[in-house]
């Protein structure tokens, strides 16, 4: 039987904030169990939540502004809508708990566990996040200026809504300023011009094939590249092309995994003959089907021979040879950019 909140501790918070700090005063090493309470529109402000155990609480809409949540277990919360400014939620635990739209407005958030949490449209401003875990967060439309402290971990950072393909990225003010560069043309033709680390992956990475991506994205950190992952694992929508064409002039190169080519022939054929200075290194399985239309591609002097490995392991044992070719055509275009030479000139002593 699933575990529920405790009815006595639930009357205690009906009661009101102060009456419940009061008993909270009393009763310093009780743990309140307010698992799965409906909490909707509760007007907790101040409230000493301390260590209390809130998984799966329904707390939205709730008013939680200075309430103290060190330690406590928001696990799959709901808090839609939640107002957490100035909250101290030092430690607590918010992994894959639905924060949308959430105000966490100069919130203590040193310590938390947000693994997989859903932030989209939420507000953290002047927010703490010194060793806050993000990895894998949902941060589409998120406000994040002003943020003090390093989180600990902040890889796999969602970008985009749930109704569109996946983008990911390593760091959430990078994040906010990725989705603010796919919006803003003017932005775009600026951030042309700038050197950049970032790696492209273009790719349909399945469950099974999670391990070859997981393998790129490490060794791309290791040489302190920051990988930008595009999957296709939604049908493409008739704007995706100008996405991909935008991420693909911000990368120093690209990644393309054609071992499932179910969707990238057509954005690579698209885009690869505008790239011109930016290295794209196809990857395949040996033994799965390719497709006609890259081996047009494939005279473009950009354009890299194709690495075809015989399985995972393979692959990941040799990635740091594997990737060097796109490095070393990276710097080269990028070093002849700079004594001076055009487009044009580059990519053809290139070939």
């Amino acid at each position: 039987m699933a575990e529920v909140a405790n009815q006595q501790h639930l009357d205690l918070l009906q009661q009101g904030v102060e009456s419940w700090n009061q008993w909270r005063k009393e009763h310093p090493k009780q743990r309140p169990n307010l698992r799965g309470a409906d909490l909707r529109g509760a007007n907790l402000r101040r409230a000493n939540l301390f260590r209390a155990d809130l998984r799966g609480a329904d707390l939205r809409r709730a008013n939680l502004r200075e309430a103290v949540l060190t330690g406590a277990d928001l696990g799959r919360a709901q808090l839609y809508r939640a107002n957490l400014n100035r909250a101290t939620l030092t430690d607590v635990n918010l992994e894959a708990a639905d924060l949308e739209r959430v105000f966490l407005r100069r919130a203590d958030l040193r310590g938390a566990n947000l693994r997989e949490a859903n932030l989209q449209l939420s507000v953290l401003v002047a927010s703490k996040l010194d060793g806050v875990h993000l990895t894998g967060a949902r941060v589409y439309g998120i406000s994040a200026w002003g943020l003090e402290g390093v989180p600990k971990a902040q890889s796999d950072l969602i970008i985009t809504p749930p109704e569109m393909p996946a983008i990911t990225v390593d760091n959430l003010k990078v994040a906010q300023f990725i989705y603010l560069l796919l919006d803003n043309e003017e932005i775009r033709d600026v951030i042309d011009t700038i050197t950049s680390k970032v790696v492209l992956i273009l790719g349909r990475f399945t469950d099974e094939r999670k391990t070859v991506l997981d393998a790129i994205r490490k060794e791309l950190r290791r040489q302190n590249l920051t990988p930008i992952l595009f999957d296709f694992d939604k049908p493409a929508s008739k704007d995706l092309t100008g996405t991909v064409e935008t991420l693909a002039r911000l990368a120093r190169f690209i990644i393309a995994d054609l071992t499932d080519p179910s969707s990238i022939p057509h954005e690579l054929g698209t885009v690869v003959p505008l790239l011109r200075t930016t290295p794209v290194l196809p990857l395949r399985l040996q033994g799965s089907s390719g497709y006609s239309m890259f081996d047009d591609l494939r005279a473009y002097p950009w354009v890299l021979k194709t690495h075809e490995y015989q399985n995972v392991e393979s692959l990941v044992a040799s990635l740091a040879e594997v990737i060097e070719p796109a490095e070393t055509k990276a710097q080269q275009f990028r070093r002849k950019l700079t004594n001076g030479g055009t487009d044009s000139e580059i990519t053809s002593e290139a070939d």
